[in-house]
């Protein structure tokens, strides 16, 4: 018998039939009705309301070339050298914002207490990979300095990341150990880890195929515009990565009705084999996309105190999430 998700995902996150259908110009207009709805008063109703002890604000960070935008939550009160927590939105690297995850990145930046950093990185199909990786890396370095003056700790920073930015949080995770800078802990939200052409072959895509949220044409609807023709998708697929030895702690997290469910799971076999700190936990009534949907999933709650006491637990934090 087949489980089935919670209703309100069932009528909020239906799977398009049509993907292969769509133009670049339906991913620029898709990609902005999403902006629209996450910012309605409406949608908080599904998406969860920020954490009241953590305020919001927008800053702009200058790259070499380019401007990137950030969603910062910041907790309340005076604090000395905060951690800081760099946070990567879902979207299959063609849509997404990083408003979609205030609930999470504000019940974080209380709770620790921590800077959670939220990078509004370039997509496709305007920029393909590796661009995402690359914006993802620079912001990286330049929040290391706290060139904000947010009082961060240096020594303290960690990586979260959901769907595609799972991704870039695992490849941030695997450069660190080469190049710096230093990241205590990698938090991993049903992650999408392998953008070659083995992308759809999990037992999982399989098994929850016509689950809400979504779907195998999905992903390879994301990987033709996020992969260009010539671009090697080994380098940005941490599935692939032969060493992985030397890595942060690792958290992973996954919804038990989610086609990206073994993405995650096989990933943290691979850094427990190769001696890392590493961990998995799957939701059982939970589909892809639920820690963005807090209101009609209610495994959100329960898997946000696990990542904020994992957190917590490696940058010297006590207070779980509520």
């Amino acid at each position: 018998m087949t489980t089935k998700a919670p209703i309100g995902a069932r009528l909020f996150l239906k799977n398009r039939p049509d993907w292969h259908d769509l133009t670049a110009a339906d991913v620029l207009a898709g990609r902005a009705k999403l902006a629209r709805l996450v910012a309605s008063p409406a949608m908080r109703l599904i998406a969860g309301r920020p954490d009241p002890r953590a305020h919001i604000e927008t800053r702009t960070l200058e790259l070499p070339g380019r401007r990137i935008t950030l969603r910062v939550h910041r907790p309340d009160g005076r604090h000395e050298r905060l951690p800081l927590v760099l946070s990567f939105h879902g979207g299959g690297f063609i849509t997404g914002t990083a408003a979609q995850n205030d609930w999470l990145n504000s019940g974080l930046a209380a709770a620790l207490p921590a800077v959670v950093a939220a990078v509004e990185y370039r997509l496709a199909p305007e920029h393909p990979l590796p661009a995402p990786v690359e914006d993802a890396r620079d912001t990286l370095d330049r929040l290391a300095d706290d060139p904000f003056g947010w009082g961060t700790d240096p020594d303290r920073i960690a990586v979260v990341g959901e769907s595609a930015g799972g991704t870039l949080a695992a490849l941030l995770a695997l450069r660190s150990r080469e190049t710096g800078p230093a990241i205590r802990a990698q938090v991993l939200l049903y992650p999408a880890l392998d953008w070659t052409e083995t992308m759809t072959d999990y037992p999982s895509v399989a098994r929850n195929a016509g689950q809400p949220g979504l779907s195998a044409a999905e992903l390879r609807f994301a990987r033709g515009f996020a992969v260009s023709p010539g671009f090697d998708p080994t380098t940005v697929s941490p599935l692939k990565t032969a060493d992985l030895t030397g890595l942060p702690p690792a958290l992973a997290v996954a919804g038990g009705l989610d086609p990206a469910y073994d993405h995650g799971r096989t990933y943290v076999e691979l850094l427990s084999a190769a001696g890392n700190d590493a961990r998995f936990t799957g939701y059982p009534n939970a589909v892809h996309k639920f820690m963005s949907v807090p209101g009609i999933v209610p495994a959100a709650r329960p898997a946000r105190r696990e990542i904020a006491e994992f957190l917590g637990s490696r940058l010297r934090a006590t207070a779980p999430a509520r």
